[in-house]
């Protein structure tokens, strides 16, 4: 009896028409703690160093690139990775110099510190 449940290796033939550029938007909750936004993201599959934060022009961006870590061959292969992007447009309050992020077990939070607001200054009058 033969078994017909493993896959048999199969030649693609298809010419490559067009580069990967596919990407997938990783869902957030966005949390206001007070004195600063906290955005996190899952981001399955993916290490510290292939995470990519930056802002610019008050735009946040989220670039992560999963990885894989099969390592023995595979007879089919019916999925693929593909990297994670997500933009936010962020306004005045938050003080982009003080931005932190951290990564624990495929979550990214990333802590958005608010500008402190500037409190009418009091000017002393001195006689003499």
């Amino acid at each position: 009896m033969k078994n017909s449940t493993l896959p048999t290796k199969q030649e693609n033939n298809a010419v490559a028409t067009r580069e990967n550029t596919r990407t997938l938007t990783p869902p957030v909750d966005i949390f206001d703690a007070g004195d600063a936004l906290v955005v996190v993201a899952d981001l399955p599959g993916v290490d510290q160093e292939h995470i990519d934060i930056n802002i610019e022009k008050n735009v946040l961006t989220l670039k992560a690139e999963p990885s894989t870590r099969v390592s023995e061959p595979r007879l089919l292969n019916e999925f693929a990775l593909y990297p994670f992007y997500r933009q936010f447009q962020l306004g005045e309050m938050v003080d982009q110099e003080k931005v932190r992020a951290e990564l624990r077990y495929g979550v990214l939070t990333v802590y958005l510190p608010k500008v402190a607001e500037k409190q009418p200054k009091k000017i002393e009058v001195k006689v003499g």
